[in-house]
């Protein structure tokens, strides 16, 4: 079957170590499922995965991809929880959990096998390519905000580096939550798009916002983090998922975080429930996930460059038709 897969693991130059060709279609064990994938949606970790960061050298070469939805064998319309081991289902109970393409073979390909604890129905109010960008960046966002973050309705929250997957999904969440959103992002057409998801203002990267928030969404790092700490109300929520910019900011802002008793939360994907109230929201509300570009799966590569420029605003998606 035709794939994209990681053959080289290289720090430096990631992109030289994807390859698009054919791969053995995946043996199905008891308790998985068969996939035929339909659409897959493009996240950084794919680009992490290229360079080595939770894939060894011994799990080459390896099929890439966490996301997808597509038709199982009974002919269901499905959708895939990525992480496999988080219940014990078709790995044993002893087997820590991860995240496609660390152990098991991805979803960039015309077919993919998962235990079948991790397929859900898919909603028909979704088209594939929809469904496919939400159970890594859209639940990683669903998870930071209602569950750790723990905001409600009215409050305040700021989304740093408008433009990434999680976050062009944390404006579109938030605002469909009623909250109110602040974005910001270095290029000055990002901002303008998040304003017209539903971002309130969107602002220089560090600028000063017109109020300290509730809550920030942080997935950017060490670039912004000073930022990130400084614009949080007494008590406020910091949520971080991730650090394209490094993990270690100039500045920590210990004696802030702990004199005005702002929490720092990590976060890490979601749970399959949390996936599930996720479908169900976009389903009855009309959210539904951006879309920057869909390509066919032969045009892995493009999108994979886009991912590593920085030159996207939502999600991108590969499709195996």
């Amino acid at each position: 079957m035709f794939a994209a897969y990681a053959a080289r693991i290289d720090r430096d130059q990631p992109l030289s170590g994807l390859e698009l060709g054919e791969r053995p279609a995946p043996e199905v064990r008891p308790g998985w499922s068969l996939i035929d994938v339909r659409a897959a949606s493009l996240n950084h970790h794919d680009l992490w995965s290229l360079r080595g960061v939770g894939l060894g050298e011994d799990k080459l070469p390896m099929i890439l991809g966490c996301d997808a939805a597509g038709v199982d064998q009974d002919g269901n319309e499905v959708v895939l929880h990525s992480v496999i081991g988080q219940s014990g289902h078709g790995v044993g109970p002893r087997e820590g959990r991860s995240i496609l393409t660390e152990k098991y073979q991805g979803t960039f390909a015309e077919q993919v096998a998962v235990p079948t604890w991790n397929v859900l129905p898919k909603p028909k109010e979704l088209s594939f390519a929809e469904a496919a960008c939400l159970p890594t960046a859209w639940l990683t966002a669903y998870r930071m905000l209602f569950t750790n973050a723990g905001v409600r309705p009215g409050d305040s929250v700021l989304v740093q580096g408008a433009g990434g997957g999680v976050a062009t999904a944390a404006i579109v969440l938030a605002r469909a939550a009623g909250l109110r959103v602040f974005a910001t992002s270095r290029d000055e057409a990002k901002r303008k798009r998040a304003v017209e998801l539903g971002a309130l203002e969107a602002y220089e990267s560090g600028a000063r916002l017109p109020e300290r928030v509730d809550a920030v969404i942080e997935t950017v790092g060490a670039a912004t983090w000073s930022h990130s700490v400084k614009s949080l109300k007494p008590g406020g929520t910091l949520v971080i998922s991730g650090a394209t910019s490094g993990d270690r900011p100039a500045h920590a802002e210990l004696t802030r975080i702990f004199f005005l008793e702002l929490k720092v939360v990590g976060s890490t994907m979601g749970t399959k429930e949390e996936l599930e109230d996720l479908l169900a929201f976009c389903a009855a509300t009309g959210v539904r996930p951006v879309i920057d570009e869909v390509l066919p799966l032969d045009r892995a590569r493009e999108g994979f460059e886009r991912i590593e420029s920085g030159d996207v605003f939502g999600k991108i998606v590969l499709t195996t038709s």
